[in-house]
């Protein structure tokens, strides 16, 4: 039996099972003593295992889905957010309360522009 069934199997070694399992089909008396290995057996649990193998497809495909709309909607709300703060300032002005009330600076918390004297030598 299996080492570690908690990880996956490789996509060849699952295709080289299903090849045995269709040489198996092809003997004609083929008649194992555990019953775990009768033909039926083997056939349903590959059937089980492709129905689930394609579940798990279009689960995922639903999760990217669902990921991808609440990433746009993610988006679309701090796009709006980002149209809000432009329409506080539009109506209030860069230097009101609500500006700050925002988490934005106010216009006079932003230091003036100081001229640097020169260092040109007076000869």
């Amino acid at each position: 039996m299996a080492k570690d069934e908690s990880r996956r199997l490789r996509p060849a070694l699952l295709q080289a099972d299903q090849e045995v399992l269709a040489a198996l089909l092809a003997f004609p008396d083929y008649t194992p003593s555990n019953p775990e290995c009768r033909r039926e057996v083997l056939t349903e649990a590959l059937q089980t295992m492709q129905a689930k193998q394609s579940l798990e497809v279009q689960t995922l495909a639903a999760a990217k889905a669902a990921r991808d709309e609440a990433n746009s909607s993610e988006w679309r709300f701090h796009n709006l957010i980002l149209a809000a703060k432009e329409q506080v300032i539009a109506q209030y002005g860069r230097d009101s309360a609500q500006v700050q009330a925002l988490g934005l600076r106010r216009k006079s918390e932003y230091r003036g522009r100081t001229r640097r004297k020169g260092n040109s030598a007076a000869t």
